[in-house]
C-alpha cells in the first residue's frame, strides 16, 4: 500500500474558522487508515496539539473519533460543534489562528528547509505555514513524481 503526503496547507480553514484543522484531520485520518507518508506524525506536538488545546480536545478523544468513526471533514466539524455545546470560543480561535500565522521556525530549521527544496535562502521566507508547504511540497515530488 502507498503511503500519502498531507498537501493541505496549515493556513486553511473549514467553515469554522479555525486554521490547521483540515490538515489536521487528514493528517489523523490517514494515520487511522495506516496511509500516511512515514515523515509525518498523525498528531503531532506542534500545531496539531495547538488546535486541540484552542478547541479543549483531548488528544486521545480525538484520536478514537477520527479511528472509529472515519468522518468525513463536515462530520468532523459538526462532532466538535456537539462536544463545544453548539458554538465555539471565538476568542480561543483567534488566538490560535494568530499564533499559528505568526508562527515563524528557528533559523536552523528555516535553512534546512530551503536547502532541502533548494530554494535560496534570501530572507524572504520566514513563516512555518510557507516553509511547511514548501516542504511538503518537496515531498510530494520526490515520493510521487520523481
Amino acid at each position: 500500500m502507498s503511503t500519502i503526503v498531507p498537501l493541505i496547507s496549515s493556513g486553511l480553514t473549514g467553515p469554522l474558522g479555525v486554521l490547521h484543522l483540515p490538515r489536521l484531520w487528514q493528517k489523523a485520518s490517514l494515520g487511522a487508515a495506516g496511509k500516511l507518508h512515514p515523515d509525518y506524525p498523525a498528531i503531532g506536538n506542534g500545531y496539531d496539539q495547538m488546535v486541540l488545546d484552542a478547541l479543549g480536545i483531548e488528544k486521545s478523544e480525538f484520536e478514537a473519533y477520527i479511528a472509529n468513526s472515519k468522518p468525513t471533514y463536515v462530520e468532523l466539524e459538526a462532532w466538535i460543534l456537539e462536544k463545544k455545546g453548539g458554538s465555539l470560543n471565538q476568542d480561543a480561535v483567534d488566538k490560535l489562528n494568530a499564533d499559528i500565522r505568526g508562527y515563524n521556525h528557528r533559523d536552523e530549521v528555516r535553512k534546512e528547509i530551503l536547502e532541502s527544496v533548494g530554494r535560496e535562502d534570501d530572507g524572504t521566507i520566514k513563516d512555518a505555514i510557507n516553509l511547511n508547504n514548501l516542504d511538503d511540497w518537496a515531498i510530494f515530488h520526490a515520493a510521487e513524481l520523481k
